[in-house]
């Protein structure tokens, strides 16, 4: 059952907390994300850091905690982010944070601990607050992580050992993976969870009903990036959030909602912070700010595309082994993103990952794939699906508006 700790409450520096699931840590409604601040995405030993490399990392933690916001989150996938935290944080006060990093899943256990250890001393501090797997994405990831005598199990010793204070994962998978993991309750089950919901994207909201049923923390991952890229939008989207900057707009929508504890800042640098903390003093009333702008948002895609929302198409869509390896869930939503919003550059960035991620972004390349088939296969591959006799027609589209160079992923670990 849920703590009767008080569920939010507001700091001396104004930053607002809320109850992290049974964690009971009262985590700050905005999180220091590790993805963009580190120099590069190679990892490389500390001399190898450019001094102003190093200063921009510092300051940018500097003034994440001027702010209250004291969590610190990171990955040993994240290129050198570990070894440049280790130098700024054994010279902070360690009560006062709350440090999180994630470590892959292993088929070997051994090497996940290995792995964290080697994390632990890049970090230079005797433990983390908290430890994500990092990565449950498909089945087998999933199973690395709860199978009996599984990472997830390695994790819970270090627990035991004082090395870790709570354990959670982190994902990019279909929404199946990710309610499973949510309700495992093998070796204590999870204590929060890391994943994607946003404006944007809001197929995973199950996902967070489930997590707070179990009384876990919410953390959403990338709502900045993985959300649309806004901090670089389109021009239309700039104008259909207004008066509010999208970035804005996105964090009162995901803060508006009790079920998540805190969204990540994400920042390069220190000047990143301020549009969020400047959204802190709306909260208060951030439904009556939000809902014109999603009226004005779906008129707008409704007039562009007859549907008032991206993930219109994505309900019963069949799975990726049943579709030929087609991520129709992805393509579908990118092509109206871009056709509605306007969100072509972000389109872009995802749709080129198809068919080079992995399980962090699954599927085949959909002009390989859509080649291979016809319209009256694809058709009978849908089904009963109700927009079944358009979507060779759309896949088609998305190819040829989102369609271009390759892109990688810029890590092991893409959130």
């Amino acid at each position: 059952m849920p703590s009767t700790l008080q569920q939010q409450i507001t700091d001396s520096k104004g930053m607002i907390r809320r109850r992290f699931g049974r964690t009971e840590i009262m985590m700050p409604v905005f999180s220091t994300g590790g993805m963009r601040y580190q120099d590069g995405w190679t990892d490389k030993p500390l001399s190898e850091v450019p001094s102003e490399g190093q200063l921009n990392l510092n300051n940018t933690i500097i003034r994440s905690l001027e702010l209250g916001i004291n969590h610190i989150e990171t990955a040993r996938g994240y290129g050198p982010s570990e070894r440049q935290l280790g130098v700024i944080l054994p010279t902070l006060s360690r009560e006062e944070l709350v440090v999180q990093t994630k470590i892959g899943p292993t088929e070997d256990p051994s090497e996940f601990l290995t792995h964290f250890d080697e994390s632990l001393e890049r970090l230079q501090l005797d433990h983390v607050d908290l430890l994500g797997i990092h990565g449950i994405n498909d089945e087998v990831t999933l199973q690395q992580a709860i199978r009996p005598g599984g990472c997830l199990a390695a994790a819970r010793s270090l627990v035991e050992k004082g090395k870790v204070k709570h354990v959670g994962f982190s994902t990019h998978g279909f929404l199946d993976t990710i309610l499973k993991a949510i309700n495992h309750e093998g070796d204590g089950g999870f204590d929060y969870v890391n994943l994607h919901w946003y404006y944007i994207f809001q197929r995973n909201w199950p996902a967070i009903e489930a997590a707070t049923k179990r009384d876990m923390g919410v953390f959403i991952i990338s709502p900045n990036d993985k959300g649309g890229k806004l901090y670089d939008p389109p021009t239309k989207f700039l104008n259909l959030t207004g008066p509010l900057h999208p970035m804005a707009f996105n964090d009162l929508f995901c803060l508006s909602r009790p079920e998540v504890h805190t969204i990540s800042c994400g920042a390069s640098k220190p000047s990143d912070f301020d549009t969020h903390v400047e959204t802190l003093q709306l909260l208060d009333s951030a439904q009556q700010l939000i809902d014109p702008i999603i009226a004005r948002l779906e008129n707008a895609m409704r007039q562009a595309t007859n549907v008032s929302h991206p993930e219109a198409y994505t309900p019963n869509l069949p799975e990726l082994d049943k579709a030929q390896g087609l991520n129709l869930e992805v393509i579908l939503w990118l092509r109206l993103l871009a056709l509605g919003w306007d969100m072509v550059d972000y389109g872009k960035m995802r749709f080129n990952l198809l068919g080079n991620a992995g399980h962090w972004f699954p599927g085949g390349k959909p002009k390989e794939i859509l080649d291979s088939l016809t319209p009256n296969e694809l058709q009978k591959i849908l089904g009963s699906h109700p927009h079944a006799q358009h979507v060779y027609s759309d896949v088609t589209e998305a190819i040829d508006l989102l369609g271009g160079e390759e892109v990688k992923r810029l890590s092991d670990s893409d959130d």
